[in-house]
């Protein structure tokens, strides 16, 4: 079938947001178009309709290509958990967790063999493939044994380009050094290079660029902007480079980072707010007098929940409510907010009980199981008229101790908030992409600083990111030159 592969000289080269531009490029031009990434390595994830785990970013790729997202999209998903372990999960499912050297010794052939498999399925029901590698194609000590790099462009034989991160010095090297490392067979796939996150007057690089064509006999199909599109981030790298551009607001949120933060993919809805300044705040940091804090998931819960325990910041936290603030957490920051978190087969480390944070009266036992699912509820203490979706993956039970508080929605166990609206939790992650219920969570915040309320009759988040989306393709395709129109032509 048509495909197209994506690899970049280093991590973080803007590989997913290129490869989620080209999707939507394609499917502009009518194309039925499936993104694909083998094996990914995030704690950002998406559950699909089968009820699958699947990396966040394939998620928007796939929204990208105008398709619904699905677990051949990205067949092997591995989800760091510290201890240089993780959770391995294979065609959406958990089975099992792991060492890097024991993942490849138990998991390389079956990891292989999902790969082609997915690929084949995938190119049964769509038209175009647009593959996106991971990390660098070219480590030497990791070659014989990745899964998803040129392994991948070999399979399909995919004409392939080669994405560099100039913003961060180095690209003509990062680009020359990857290409001599690579196998003849590897290289001969290579079929354009595109430099990607350049600020400035182009005109001054295009001296180096006809030295890199000459030198590498490899064409540099375009020269791609620094973008400021608020495209959901894949990894917690990109927390790093955020800032807010936004010169007036009325309503700081913090967000504590705590070291396995999960899913942050759920407050993109709050930073798309014009009127709403979102902070990552980690552990050691002071927390100020935000107007509302958030405790987000994280994939090692009880691990987190001891370092927050240990850290300035569980007492800042007291204080602060104590002080009046709010409190959201969401998944396994709703987990930490109760009472004690039990972890009998000790799935999470060496304690089988942590007490929480004890702000909301519940208790959470961790299982062996994981609850992947998409929600589809009624919003009973914010009603909105059309009900509220989302999706949940957790690992533990929780039950309430007592029932002073509000439920937030009709199915009870998805979410509390104390009876003086200052502690909220819940389970559903992507809470906020619905429009009415976030409006109306904000102008809860704004009424106690006497603010007036925003209109709650609003677009969902889904509506916003399709805009980005289509902007995204929009703001690559005037930088890509003939020669890469000719890689996606019939």
């Amino acid at each position: 079938m048509p495909s197209l592969m994506i690899v970049g000289t280093t991590s973080h080269a803007g590989k997913s947001l290129i490869t989620s531009g080209i999707c939507r490029i394609l499917a502009n031009r009518g194309h039925r178009v499936a993104p694909f990434k083998g094996q990914n390595m995030a704690l950002n994830a998406y559950v699909t309709e089968s009820g699958g785990e699947i990396g966040y970013a394939q998620a928007i790729q796939a929204w990208a290509a105008k398709t619904i997202p699905k677990v051949a999209m990205n067949p092997i998903l591995l989800k760091p958990q510290g201890d240089m372990t993780s959770q391995v999960i294979l065609n959406g499912q958990v089975v099992g967790q792991t060492t890097a050297a024991k993942y490849y010794q138990d998991y390389f052939h079956k990891g292989w063999e999902a790969i082609t498999a997915s690929i084949d399925s995938l190119a049964a029901e769509y038209d175009w493939l647009v593959c996106e590698g991971a990390g660098s194609p070219a480590e030497i000590n990791l070659k014989h044994r990745d899964l998803t790099n040129m392994r991948v462009a070999k399979y399909l034989q995919a004409p392939t380009i080669l994405v560099v991160d100039i913003e961060r010095g180095g690209s003509f090297a990062h680009v020359v050094g990857t290409l001599q490392l690579l196998d003849p067979d590897e290289k001969a796939l290579i079929k354009g290079i595109i430099i990607n996150k350049f600020r400035g007057d182009k005109s001054l690089l295009d001296s180096g660029l006809v030295w890199l064509e000459e030198y590498t006999q490899v064409p540099v199909l375009g020269v791609i902007p620094w973008l400021n599109l608020d495209i959901p981030a894949e990894d917690s790298l990109d927390l790093l480079e955020r800032s807010s551009r936004k010169s007036q607001v009325d309503l700081n949120i913090a967000v504590i980072r705590l070291p396995h933060i999960a899913n942050f993919t759920d407050f993109d809805p709050l930073e798309a707010e014009s009127t709403v300044s979102l902070k990552y705040v980690s552990l050691s940091q002071n927390l100020g007098r935000p107007d509302a804090v958030i405790l987000p998931g994280s994939k090692t819960t009880c691990a987190d929940l001891s370092e927050l325990y240990n850290s300035p910041m569980a007492k800042q936290l007291i204080q602060y409510l104590s002080n009046g603030g709010t409190v959201l957490g969401i998944c396994g920051g709703f987990q930490m907010l109760g009472q004690q978190i039990k972890d009998p087969d000790l799935n999470e480390g060496n304690n089988s009980m942590q007490y929480g944070l004890g702000l909301l009266p519940l208790n959470t036992t961790m299982g062996r199981e994981k609850i992947t699912r998409q929600r589809q509820v009624h919003s009973v203490f914010l009603p909105v008229e059309k009900k509220i979706t989302g999706y949940e993956i957790h690992q533990g039970i929780s039950q309430y101790t007592n029932q002073d508080f509000h439920f937030l929605f009709e199915d009870e166990s998805l979410g509390i908030a104390n009876h003086q609206l200052s502690v909220w939790g819940t389970y559903l992650h992507g809470i906020f992409e619905n429009g009415n219920w976030r409006r109306q969570w904000l102008n809860h915040l704004r009424k106690k600083k006497g603010l007036d309320p925003l209109e709650t009759d609003v677009p969902d988040y889904s509506q916003l990111r399709e805009t980005l989306l289509e902007e995204l393709a929009n703001s690559i395709e005037p930088h890509l030159d003939h020669r890469f129109q000719s890689l996606i032509s019939p």
